[in-house]
């Protein structure tokens, strides 16, 4: 059952949007002005497409179309702004694939863990044929993926314990997204997943609410995790996909210039972004290493066996037989 729009922290993300021209109505073609939330902020490379997208559509609609950037979950949390593109109080937002999971199931299957073999497949893949059956999926809850993206590969990290195997993380206190497929994992690690909004996750990892989360390299370093993580954990379980998704009323309401105008700025931003990340993966580890973090390469295989084993059958039925191999060799 799709969550009520109607939950308090929705009710606040859809006042902050009182002054936005609504979603659900055709826009105003020579006065466009787009909302775009994100839940991270900084100077994440996803966090500076936003802006380079807008830069670019301003200037070949002649500033007819305005894109305003709100990251750092300024929205509301992940589940918050999906409601709130679902229902056409926001226009759009980049989330994690499996997050629209709670709204779509069967998309949760492309953040999967080990299903990628390299970024460049997945971009690949997921910018193919598989982004017109991910929008089939998308359609009756009233969004649109314009692009799929490359948020970077993620890792384990601990506030005071080391972390050589699956086997050490029989009761850790883990955060992970709001979703059904990260849950799974942690719990077929021997964890507690514990959900929690990214925007909160620095206070909790400082306060000790959990004993560690796992993110791509780039989002730690933006969310500054490693000034309250003592260990990184080089685990690489999950290379994540996430999706920059359009209340499809509001889309359909632009006219088809426009949309061709958007489309073509998100494809050139989103390349940059995708390479800026697997730059910054390429050099975070020094960095890290410089700064007092201690970096761990585990026992990746015990990760990937326990996972492998126990996740993918639980999601059979969601994602249907087989699909979870198929996608491992698709190219």
């Amino acid at each position: 059952m799709k969550p009520s729009i109607f939950s308090p922290a929705s009710l606040v993300a859809a006042a902050a949007m009182t002054l936005c021209v609504s979603a659900t109505m055709p826009a105003n073609a020579a006065d466009v002005t787009i909302r775009w939330g994100d839940v991270v902020g900084g100077s994440h490379p996803q966090v500076m497409m936003i802006d380079k997208v807008a830069d670019i559509v301003s200037k070949k609609s002649d500033g007819r179309i305005e894109i305003q950037s709100f990251p750092g979950g300024q929205l509301g949390g992940s589940r918050d702004m999906i409601e709130a593109v679902s229902s056409g109080v926001q226009h759009i937002v980049t989330e994690g694939a499996a997050n629209f999971g709670q709204w779509v199931p069967w998309i949760s299957v492309v953040e999967a863990p080990f299903i990628w073999k390299t970024p460049e497949q997945m971009i690949s893949v997921l910018n193919g044929e598989m982004l017109d059956e991910i929008n089939a999926q998308l359609a009756p809850a009233g969004m649109h993926a314009i692009s799929a993206l490359y948020y970077g590969t993620r890792h384990l990290t601990t506030s005071d314990k080391e972390i050589k195997t699956v086997a050490d993380m029989e009761g850790f206190k883990i955060r992970v997204p709001q979703n059904d497929v990260f849950v799974a994992m942690a719990k077929a690690w021997g964890a507690k997943p514990t959900p929690i909004n990214f925007n909160e996750l620095y206070l909790a990892l400082q306060q000790g609410l959990v004993d560690g989360q796992e993110n791509p390299l780039p989002t730690i370093k933006s969310g500054k995790l490693n000034e309250v993580q003592k260990y990184i954990i080089l685990t690489g379980h999950i290379r994540t996909p996430r999706m920059v998704v359009v209340n499809n009323d509001f889309w359909m309401g632009l006219s088809e210039e426009d949309r061709t105008i958007i489309t073509d700025a998100v494809k050139e931003a989103s390349t940059w972004a995708n390479e800026e990340i697997m730059k910054q993966e390429d050099s975070l580890i020094s960095e890290f290493k410089a700064g007092g973090v201690t970096v761990i390469e585990p026992d990746v295989e015990s990760f990937r066996k326990a996972t492998v084993d126990a996740v993918p059958p639980l999601f059979t039925e969601v994602w249907g037989e087989g699909t979870y191999e198929k996608l491992q060799n698709m190219e």
